[in-house]
């Protein structure tokens, strides 16, 4: 379908006057984007933040194609690498600058001149760099973020060779991926999602966004994280398995986030136009964050605070738990009508060095010998101790209790939750010890 829209809009512009594009932001350009109507249409946009139109890089992203990553534990030069040299092993082609093509085309209302894509790959990378924008829009204006803790400036690798060697030796596709080594997003080709590809679909690319805030803030920035390194190395692994949770659930829930502010509105079944009615359609209802009877099942609970974390990633489990997280917070927000006012709520709980209410980096850290004692309520108390306001508070501590069964005794601890929380009749009780 895309690939039809594509196609009509540069026949739009074959007969318009070329010029070489300004790359002075802001930059007008047309991108591919979900309009009212739900529907990816051509849409004039500004991009802000553009420093070089033509080689799509800026202050929230640099896009570069023709990489090649391979990642094959057997590698020999791994055995001599370090945190800093590792993605130089990993990275067996660095690529090189991308070339957009654009025809200039004047606004029929305004008589401006606006850039069109002149063939696919253009129209991919330019809608690539726009959802990134409004990801780093998101996380700056809802979330707080200082402008400084996205800096360095991430990579994103267009369509890379990226092969993980003990999966298959032919590369990887269908995948939009934030890789914390590399400290840099990857596009990857697709071949069987066709009806919104994963880099056009600006909540998806929200949710990849997500995970670099988590690196960046509840992992200090760390390329190979050190509770995740230390605590995987134990089984069972109950501190990684709580924090990778964490991790995939809340990139969910800033994703739902951030389509509250596109055009279609805020949109709990975001994964709906890129996996609908193909090969992953069951992902959108696994994924659904409306769905109000998502609970915390004993073999899931069993799995987390039982299993290595190679065993309980391998089994999607990670997702799970993140859903009913995610899910827990969506149906806190809603009920109180303050989302905007949690969301932030959840960034600020990622890194604060206030002993009396530390951030998630911090209690990983505290608990780093000691991984057995960062159960969920853990990271769940950080998020409550950063909610101000009594009726949010209480609205999401009863949904943890209520989704996650995490245990109501461990929430009320010096006063986070008030003492009249309490699990909901939607579902059924677990042993949690």
């Amino acid at each position: 379908m895309l690939r039809t829209v594509i196609t009509a809009a540069v026949g739009l512009g074959l007969l318009a006057s070329g010029c070489a594009p300004d790359s002075e932001a802001p930059v007008k350009v047309s991108v591919l984007s979900r309009s009212s109507n739900g529907q990816y249409v051509p849409t004039q946009v500004e991009l802000t933040t553009i420093e070089d139109i033509v080689g799509l890089k800026g202050s929230v992203g640099d896009l570069q194609g023709g990489a090649r990553i391979v990642i094959d534990v057997n590698d020999p030069a791994l055995g001599n690498a370090t945190e800093d040299t590792i993605a130089e092993v990993l990275l067996k082609k660095a690529g090189h600058d991308v070339k957009a093509s654009y025809i200039t085309q004047p606004d029929p209302t305004t008589g401006e001149d606006v850039l069109w894509p002149a063939d696919f790959h253009t129209w991919n990378m330019a809608t690539s760099y726009y959802n990134l924008e409004r990801a780093n829009e998101y996380f700056r204006t809802v979330g707080n973020v200082k402008v400084a803790e996205f800096e360095p400036v991430p990579t994103l690798y267009y369509f890379p060779e990226f092969i993980i060697a003990q999966t298959s030796k032919e590369p990887a596709r269908d995948n939009a991926i934030f890789y914390p080594i590399l400290q840099s997003f990857l596009v990857l080709p697709f071949e069987q999602i066709q009806r919104a590809p994963l880099p056009l679909n600006a909540a998806v690319m929200a949710h990849e966004y997500s995970h670099l805030v988590f690196n960046r803030l509840a992992y200090a920035t760390q390329s190979l994280p050190e509770a995740l390194i230390v605590w995987s190395q134990q089984s069972p692994s109950l501190g990684a398995n709580v924090l990778k949770s964490f991790d995939e659930g809340l990139a969910d829930y800033h994703a739902y986030g951030a389509t509250c502010r596109s055009p279609s509105g805020c949109d709990p079944r975001f994964l709906s136009t890129t996996f609908d009615n193909g090969p992953f359609s069951a992902i959108t209802d696994e994924r659904d964050l409306s769905r109000s009877d998502r609970c915390m099942s004993q073999d899931l609970y069993n799995s987390l605070v039982g299993q290595d974390v190679n065993t309980f990633s391998a089994r999607g489990n990670e997702y799970k738990v993140g859903t009913l997280l995610a899910t827990a917070l969506y149906q806190a927000g809603r009920a109180s009508g303050q989302e905007a006012v949690l969301q932030r709520a959840v960034v600020a709980a990622y890194y604060d060095t206030n002993e009396s209410n530390p951030g998630i980096f911090q209690l990983t850290q505290r608990f780093l010998p000691n991984q057995e004692r960062f159960s969920l309520a853990v990271p769940a108390l950080a998020i409550i101790g950063h909610i101000g306001d009594l009726e949010l508070r209480k609205a999401v501590c009863n949904e943890f209790v209520d989704h996650l069964r995490i245990p109501r005794e461990q929430l009320i601890i010096d006063n986070y939750c008030p003492p009249s929380t309490a699990a909901g009749s939607t579902c059924p009780s677990i042993v949690t010890e």
